[in-house]
């Protein structure tokens, strides 16, 4: 069940050439459920947390504000964000401390994953 609370971020705006088939990576990829009505791509994430869509005609974002993907396993995820066409940016372990990644999404965004560290 989605928590409701002041001050979360509750829905995003991710900008597609085709809003159809970021939509289908991000299912493929990541397993958010999206779905089509009017027109409109629409997501939620895995963990049914935050919800957006997709907005056609608008420029991909430049890392200025950048969302990243919780993901269990950092390195199954960049081979599956490689096999599915999209450029890695920022490769493992750039990030001091932690363990993320950054790749340019199929609408030419840039997003990152990151994986909680162990131990």
């Amino acid at each position: 069940m989605t928590t409701l609370r002041h001050g979360k971020i509750c829905h995003v705006e991710l900008p597609a050439v085709d809003p159809q088939r970021s939509a289908e990576f991000y299912a493929r990829v990541f397993g958010w459920t999206v779905r089509s009505a009017h027109g409109t791509w629409f997501f939620e994430d895995a963990a049914d947390e935050v919800s957006g869509h997709w907005v056609p005609h608008r420029e991909p974002t430049p890392p200025g504000v950048l969302v990243y993907v919780w993901v269990d396993d950092l390195a199954a995820a960049v081979e599956r964000v490689t096999a599915e066409g999209c450029e890695l940016v920022q490769p493992v372990g750039e990030d001091p401390g932690e363990l993320t990644a950054r790749f340019r999404d199929p609408g030419g965004s840039v997003m990152g994953l990151y994986q909680e560290p162990t131990g």
